[in-house]
């Protein structure tokens, strides 16, 4: 499991929010939903998204926006435009002065906007949980990645607008996945192309090597690795491993593999009663008293108080 698919995977993974936006001008929309990832994609007509701070960005048809932070926002069809609505936690809709427009707004299953048939028409995507380890991979995200039509190759975004508006067999599923694989393509995009220089262990799959011992980490979390049982599977010596590993990804390896375990421990200890004995062998530690000291050096707590604060 990579950090991408961490991401992915975090226990808001399964049934994100997903919308099929259609407004007919003007209209104007602010978001204080508080999520941390959001994806957006125009299919016809524009929007423009509008920063508190910042300058706003004009997004036109195929446009791929990734917003990677959960401060508030405007989209509208003018940035200059005052809201018409608000976004609240939890995708409460509300009129600026408080009035609800849950029903006004809704124009069918998965489609909300202020006409049926409106002239801007978007995707929308929210994450509103992402775990710590996905939270290791958002802390290093730009708070935007905007990928234009002529930038990527996917169809993607077709897909998930002829599909949004179907039921069947396995159709949320379906979504999630869909849109999982819009994010991976912006994240991918700002990887490959960003003048922005990406954590080495975002990048560091592109040594045959390097990546390889991150798919042991991550896939074989569980695992007693030491730098000398890691290199050995990945046919190097110890030495010559851990320089290669530590200038392509930016710290050891057992630094990295060690935020690793305890970011995954600490999903596992928010979402689940999992015993911390068990969570503490399930992410490779053999001692507990071991793994709740490392645990609480990290989040500044130890497990089962992390886990009774999480539950508050």
């Amino acid at each position: 499991m990579d950090p991408v698919t961490a991401l992915l995977d975090a226990p808001r993974a399964q049934g994100a929010f997903l919308l099929r936006v259609t407004m007919s001008p003007p209209w104007s929309v602010r978001i204080e939903d508080e999520a941390p990832l959001t994806v957006v994609a125009v299919t016809s007509g524009s929007a423009c998204y509008a920063p508190d701070e910042g300058d706003p960005v004009e997004l036109l048809p195929g446009d791929l926006l990734l917003i990677a932070r959960p401060d508030p926002y405007l989209f509208a069809d003018n940035a200059d435009r005052p809201p018409q609505a608000v976004i609240h936690l939890g995708g409460r809709c509300e009129t600026p002065a408080g009035a609800s427009l849950e029903l006004p707004m809704r124009q069918g299953v998965r489609t909300w906007g202020n006409a049926a048939a409106g002239r801007d028409t978007m995707l929308v995507g929210t994450y509103p949980s992402v775990g710590e380890a996905g939270s290791r991979l958002l802390g290093v995200l730009p708070p935007t990645i905007l990928v234009r039509r002529a930038d990527h190759r996917t169809g993607l975004i077709a897909l998930l607008a002829e599909e949004i508006n179907g039921e069947g067999v396995g159709q949320a599923s379906l979504l999630d996945r869909l849109l999982d694989g819009l994010t991976v393509t912006a994240i991918r995009h700002w990887v490959e192309a960003s003048a922005e220089n990406p954590p080495g262990w975002l990048s560091a799959g592109a040594d045959p090597v390097v990546g390889a011992a991150l798919d042991l980490m991550h896939d074989e979390t569980a695992e007693p690795w030491t730098v000398a049982s890691l290199a050995r599977r990945v046919g190097l010596s110890r030495a010559g491993f851990a320089r290669r590993f530590t200038a392509a990804v930016g710290e050891p390896p057992m630094s990295y593999l060690t935020a690793w375990r305890l970011a995954l421990a600490a999903d596992r200890l928010r979402h689940d009663d999992t015993p911390v004995f068990r969570v503490a062998a399930d992410v490779g530690y053999r001692s507990q008293f071991t793994f709740s000291t490392a645990f609480k050096r990290h989040y500044g707590a130890s497990p089962l108080a992390y886990r009774q604060r999480a539950s508050a």
